[in-house]
């Protein structure tokens, strides 16, 4: 028997970043405190400086930022003040079934110490392959190639753009990462690693996290059967999100050394091939208007690999070193 045998919710510190409406993340303190021995469970909201504030709580406790930094600066302030030896980050937008704690915590309990998550799908049931490969510039460049798109649901294409199609629910695997929107990790590890790097404003913070923790020897377990449905993209607009998402991409990829350069010229053949693609469907009489979506692409493109290359030089966060508020 070891000490990760038995765990309760009374072993859980839950961290909820919010940005926008307030009433997701309502409802979901509400399902946390719903569920079986939720009573227990050290609830904290991050408010990541909303412009609609969520509002005083007497379910969990509420702590406001002064400024919005994003995702990772949002679970690191949660960190500061988790008090439990296990942390739950989850997304404001999932819809948790009854005893997903419990479940989650069984589950999860024979790998600790790891990252450990759920299977997460839409609002309809259909999986999100939130277990992943780590990236490679291959799957950034596949992803971005219009033509594929019409082949996206299937596996080998799955596996093109990185995802580790043995993580479907039902099954168990260890894989390289795991989509951050439900992650339960160990605090004393996460706080050794640094925590999310806040460099990060939104997306790949969870690769980088959890590739600094596989260095430490901890994996990621995929549990697909624990379920969770994720509605995704609930507090930001997608033009938003694919600079976001770009931007830090090239940043994992000069952190870790895996080609951001080759990673730029990638994505601006593969831009090229959509104008070519846009071309012959106009030719064909379909709506595509292939320079203005090519200027568009390439803009994104080179906006991003700069504003990477900008934060790259700032030093990484060490939420260790962060002043308990």
């Amino acid at each position: 028997m070891t000490a990760w045998a038995e765990l309760a919710p009374g072993d859980v510190s839950v961290i909820v970043p919010h940005y926008g409406d307030p009433a997701l993340a309502e409802v979901l303190v509400d399902e946390l405190r719903g569920q079986p021995g939720g009573a227990d469970l050290e609830i904290i909201v991050v408010d990541d400086c909303s412009p609609e504030p969520f509002p005083p709580s007497t379910a969990a406790r509420v702590f406001r930022r002064a400024r919005n930094g994003g995702f990772g600066s949002a679970v690191n302030s949660g960190v500061a003040l988790a008090t439990k030896r296990l942390l739950l980050i989850l997304n404001s937008d999932l819809v948790l079934p009854p005893s997903f704690v419990e479940n989650l915590l069984r589950a999860a309990a024979p790998w600790q110490p790891a990252v450990a998550g759920p299977a997460l799908v839409d609002l309809h049931g259909t999986a999100q392959m939130s277990g992943r490969h780590f990236p490679r510039t291959s799957h950034y460049a596949v992803e971005w190639l219009r033509p594929l798109a019409r082949w996206r649901n299937r596996s080998a294409l799955h596996e093109a753009v990185g995802h580790d199609t043995r993580c479907v629910p039902g099954t168990t695997a260890v894989t390289d990462w795991l989509v951050g929107a439900a992650l339960l990790v160990p605090t004393e590890l996460y706080r050794e690693v640094g925590g999310l790097d806040e460099r990060f404003f939104m997306y790949c913070e969870e690769t980088d996290l959890q590739r600094k923790l596989r260095d430490h020897g901890i994996p990621s377990v995929y549990l697909g059967d624990v379920t969770v449905a994720h509605e995704g993209g609930a507090s930001s607009d997608s033009g938003r999100r694919l600079s976001w998402l770009l931007t830090s991409r090239f940043l994992y990829a000069r952190t870790w050394g895996t080609g951001a350069g080759s990673m730029r010229v990638a994505l601006v053949a593969a831009s090229l091939v959509n104008f070519a693609f846009g071309g012959l469907r106009r030719l064909l009489g379909k709506p595509e208007q292939p320079m203005t979506t090519l200027r568009r692409e390439l803009s994104t493109v080179h906006d991003s690999a700069r504003e990477a290359k900008r934060r790259s030089a700032r030093p990484r966060t060490n939420v260790t070193k962060q002043v308990q508020p």
